[in-house]
């Protein structure tokens, strides 16, 4: 009986270790189908074609300075030929340059066709050339005043005042008795000297005549107007009493005027090279053109201005003297570099601007030589050539960066 029941325990232990041989078997089987069976040499496995090796380049997207010169001097040596375009570039090779990655605005130096322009300041006068005095050549009393007002208007060869004069009036009788004696008797040399007398006090060709051709004396003397122009001054009314070279009207001519225009010292250099002068007053839009007759050999010591004097045409009469005045001067037209104001920065006494390299977000501060031209534009005098292109943006931006990497 219990060999009976051993013999059952060692058949069900034989049965489950012949089950897990079974079940260790297929495992095995299912690894080395699916390739991670090591075991067996001879089990295939799936072949993956291995990558071509690549040599792997790193790209900078930003260089430091130095590594920026160390590239250029690289290139330098292994280049054989290189661009005579590129030579103002290759130039600047051993500067510093800055970078800057945010959205930067560039403008390109240009070449323009200018003539630089100056502005001035002065008064209307009125030339001396063209004021006359009336002045009386003989005693007598007014009888008539014709020019009765202060800053009258009057034209030439009108009357002015009528004079009774006895001195004239025994001249005006021995001319006539001249010519009724030489009717007579010739007597040439006395009818001239009869009518020289007359012209002598001044009287005019047309009352001379008349007295010829009328056989008839006139008491009263009258005065005309030498000139066109207006009475700047006048020194008798009605019924005054006149002596001899008493100034009696003083007329003044405005169809042409000088301009006197103030010039500080350090624009006296350019005078030379001014070709053309214009005026223009608040009263008007008019441009007037002028002309220039002489700079005055005066410094003013308190505003240390000198004074230039123009010509000026005034046929209208539109200015008077006194009037304030302003100059426009324009020099003899030239070509010049020219950059907007907003692409220069002044530090330390110089000024600068930033050039756009080559590389991408790379600019160079460049020294430069600048005058003004206008509100608007520089003249660059040295540092800068045609074409190139230069930040017009963010200025403060580049100077802060500048000086973070001690390139200036």
């Amino acid at each position: 009986m219990k060999t009976n029941t051993h013999f059952k325990k060692n058949k069900f232990t034989l049965l489950l270790l012949s089950m897990t041989l079974i079940i260790t078997s297929i495992h095995a089987e299912m690894k080395c189908e699916s390739g991670k069976c090591s075991a067996s040499k001879e089990v295939n496995k799936k072949v993956i074609p291995a990558k071509p090796e690549v040599k792997k380049t790193t790209v900078k997207t930003q260089m430091s300075a130095e590594e920026h010169k160390k590239m250029l001097e690289e290139e330098a040596q292994t280049n054989k030929y290189v661009n005579p375009s590129s030579k103002k570039l290759q130039e600047r090779n051993n500067k510093s340059v800055i970078e800057q990655l945010f959205n930067v605005r560039t403008v390109t130096v240009k070449v323009n066709t200018i003539a630089k322009k100056q502005t001035n300041y002065g008064y209307i006068k009125a030339i001396d050339a063209r004021k006359i005095d009336v002045v009386s050549w003989y005693s007598g009393f007014v009888e008539v005043l014709y020019a009765d007002t202060l800053y009258k208007k009057v034209k030439k060869g009108d009357p002015l005042v009528k004079i009774y004069s006895p001195e004239v009036y025994k001249a005006k009788q021995d001319y006539l008795n001249s010519i009724k004696f030489n009717a007579q008797r010739s007597s040439p040399g006395m009818l001239r000297g009869a009518k020289a007398k007359l012209k002598l006090l001044n009287v005019s060709k047309q009352e001379i005549e008349a007295i010829r051709k009328t056989r008839t004396v006139q008491e009263y003397t009258t005065i005309y107007a030498p000139i066109s122009g207006w009475l700047f001054m006048k020194s008798l009314n009605e019924g005054s009493a006149i002596k001899k070279q008493e100034k009696l009207f003083e007329i003044v001519n405005l169809d042409e005027v000088w301009m006197e225009a103030k010039i500080f010292q350090k624009e006296l250099k350019n005078l030379s090279n001014i070709e053309e002068y214009s005026l223009t007053v608040a009263q008007t839009e008019k441009i007037f053109s002028a002309q220039k007759v002489q700079l005055i050999p005066i410094i003013n010591t308190k505003e240390a201005t000198a004074t230039l004097r123009l010509l000026v045409k005034n046929e209208e009469n539109i200015l008077l003297p006194g009037m304030y005045a302003k100059l426009h001067s324009m020099s003899t037209q030239k070509e010049q570099l020219i950059i907007p104001r907003t692409a220069a920065l002044r530090k330390d006494g110089k000024w600068y601007a930033f050039l756009a390299t080559e590389f991408k977000g790379e600019y160079e501060p460049i020294e430069i030589e600048i005058e003004p031209l206008d509100q608007t534009y520089f003249i660059v005098k040295k540092g800068l050539h045609k074409d190139e292109n230069i930040v017009n943006n963010a200025l403060f931006m580049m100077d802060s960066d500048a000086q973070i990497n001690s390139i200036y």
